[in-house]
């Protein structure tokens, strides 16, 4: 899976070439696409590519589409509501298999917001109508800190919970955390009943751990609101899967030519889609099931696997590939090189996944046919963003599964790595909300960058010991292959 912050963005940067309507190409409106707006029962918050895959497909797809309409806010730009507002807030999905690409409309989105329209976010929370939240803000967006629980220290938490002592119903937030906050203090006061907050980010036990980051808000806003989100809120758990680039020029051209729209919002995904759920809806909520949705008692297998093979192979592959020169996924796992590595991976992280064994090796395959889809360009550097959140939990637990198993496994360390190479200036530029002390801490000797930085994904004294020779060995060949894929002396 991938989150897109910048999809409007993108479609307009400078260089890119807008279809003209002139030229025969209409815009999207409700009249004559989709289906009509159906009454809002759901809440989004980061309207990016991946939430438009995937969340809003299935409710596209649901049986009981017309009861379940959307209202999503945008990350951090306005852009994406104004230019989704033009087009009665439809777009067009466009799915690319390996035989060619498919265009469907979407019109489960019967709202789109700026971010910062928290009067609407809280008469949304305040209608009892509204049923199911649901978030897709990347790691970073919930602010927690090290330990996994809200960051208490940073600047904007502490101004949210600032804003809402003061104001409970109009304090200004610009947090996740305090935005869901400031939503459930609206619904409270408005007597509007339970309601379901879905997390759809790639964090372990994501229902758990929204749980965590609203608690602690909550209870420094009002020491009363714990007892009602307890007795109101329930949390659910998911994992998500569909690979879901960036939208390009070629994309927005394939829609131009199928179907004679200029559609700035296109969203390029492959055809797999994967959603498992597990949690109470005390209010309800669409028949996803009739779309694919699998609901569960336990999220935990599915996971796990998905999180470890998937997102570790895809992490390895951003840092490892791009330094490499490979610009996606495709190209990345073309290469003999490239894909040893991700198979010995594989190798270290199957050895401990809760499933059997045939299954594993079948979603091996199947993870093996989507990367190599020609269709989606799949973009190593959009994958490498914010490895301060994502290796820790996607390549961490394998490496001390793998040390409580007596073996320091090359496959569960490499991206590790890579990682320390990508933050010493190989491959994928750095972009990470941890940017400046990571890139620290990674700098300067080796014999010291390793130790720091693996003391910082959260391993012990000795588990750094042990693990820490590989590491340098891997980063002293990853760094010579680097400076042969650029020319450059090796550092």
């Amino acid at each position: 899976m991938s989150t897109d912050k910048l999809p409007y963005a993108a479609a307009h940067a400078p260089g890119h070439t807008q279809p003209s309507e002139g030229a025969g190409l209409r815009r999207l409106d409700r009249a004559t696409d989709g289906r009509p707006a159906a009454p809002v029962r759901i809440v989004h918050l980061g309207v990016g590519n991946f939430f438009r895959a995937h969340a809003a497909w299935y409710t596209e797809h649901a049986s009981d589409a017309d009861g379940w309409g959307i209202a999503a806010f945008t990350g951090r730009s306005p852009a994406i509501a104004e230019s989704l507002a033009r087009q009665d807030g439809l777009y067009t999905l466009l799915v690319r298999g390996p035989a060619g690409s498919r265009a469907e409309v979407i019109s489960s989105l019967s709202a789109v917001h700026a971010s910062d329209d928290l009067a609407a976010l809280r008469g949304y929370f305040a209608d009892p109508a509204l049923a199911v939240v649901t978030s897709t803000v990347t790691e970073a967006g919930y602010r927690r800190d090290a330990s996994g629980r809200l960051d208490v220290g940073a600047e904007d938490v502490m101004a949210d919970i600032d804003a809402l002592r003061a104001d409970p119903l109009g304090g200004v937030v610009t947090t996740t955390p305090g935005k869901l906050v400031a939503g459930l203090l609206a619904r409270r006061a408005a007597g509007a009943g339970p309601i379901a907050l879905v997390p759809n980010d790639n964090v372990p036990d994501n229902g758990a751990m929204v749980a965590r980051v609203v608690g602690d808000l909550a209870a420094r806003v009002d020491d009363t609101l714990p007892g009602w989100v307890e007795a109101n809120v329930s949390f659910v758990t998911t994992m998500v899967d569909r690979i879901t680039p960036r939208s390009t020029d070629e994309d927005r051209a394939a829609v131009a030519e199928q179907t004679g729209v200029d559609d700035p919002e296109t969203v390029p995904t492959e055809p797999f889609s994967e959603w498992v759920l597990a949690g109470a809806f005390p209010g309800g909520r669409p028949d996803w099931e009739s779309a694919g949705a699998t609901v569960v008692d336990d999220v935990h297998p599915f996971e796990t696997r998905k999180l470890w093979l998937l997102n570790g192979s895809h992490s390895l592959m951003a840092y490892a590939g791009s330094l490499l020169g490979h610009e996606t996924v495709a190209q990345a796992i073309a290469d003999p090189l490239v894909r040893s590595w991700v198979e010995e991976w594989w190798d270290a992280a199957a050895a401990h996944l809760e499933l059997p064994p045939d299954a594993v090796t079948e979603y091996r395959r199947a993870l093996l046919e989507r990367y190599q889809n020609p269709q989606i360009r799949h973009l190593l550097a959009q994958i490498a963003a914010d490895g301060s959140q994502k290796v820790p939990i996607r390549v961490v637990p394998v490496l001390r599964a793998e040390l409580a198993a007596g073996r320091v496994a090359a496959g569960a360390t490499r991206t590790v790595a890579a990682w320390v190479a990508h933050l010493r200036g190989h491959g994928a530029p750095v972009t990470d909300a941890a940017a400046d002390e990571v890139v620290a801490l990674a700098s300067g000797d080796p014999e010291v960058a390793a130790p720091a930085v693996l003391t910082r994904l959260g391993l012990e004294a000795a588990e750094v010991q042990q693990v820490a020779p590989m590491v340098l060995t891997q980063l002293a060949d990853l760094t010579r292959l680097a400076s042969i894929s650029t020319g450059a002396p090796s550092a």
